[in-house]
């Protein structure tokens, strides 16, 4: 099906049906705002629900951000995508009511393995920086 569609309809289509099924980003508030052949920007509200005794955004909830940024990014060529490992670096806090905007690019995919770079940002700040490495699995999404 997916042979007759551009790579950026592939895309949009895989990160529809991807996202119709994650209720938990969705719970979040997170919404994808683009997305492309290995790449895709997803943003987040921090909400008062996910600021943490410190006052500052959650660590754990930056991180769910851009493990979603990842996954559409890993899954825009229609073809099931896990991770296999990821790491975050935390640079800066986030506060209550900070857009977070996290972009994942992708910068190797060979086989059925792949390596995508995220980097989350408050404006212009760098908030924490992501690498996840994907596994290809069977089975497509639309």
């Amino acid at each position: 099906m997916s042979d007759a569609l551009s790579p950026e309809e592939v895309a949009r289509r895989s990160a529809e049906a991807m996202w119709a099924g994650d209720r938990a980003s969705r719970g979040l508030g997170m919404r994808v705002a683009e997305v492309a052949p290995g790449r895709a920007t997803v943003t987040m509200t921090v909400r008062d629900d996910m600021v943490n005794g410190h006052g500052t955004g959650h660590g754990g909830l930056t991180f769910a951000l851009a493990d979603s940024a990842f996954a559409v990014a890993c899954n825009s060529y229609n073809r099931s995508t896990v991770a296999a490992s990821c790491e975050i670096r935390f640079l800066a806090p986030t506060r209550l009511g900070d857009l977070l905007v996290a972009t994942a690019e992708e910068r190797s995919r060979e086989g059925r393995d792949g390596v995508y770079e995220v980097t989350v940002r408050r404006d212009e700040t760098v908030v924490a920086t992501f690498v996840g490495r994907s596994k290809e699995i069977r089975g497509t999404l639309f």
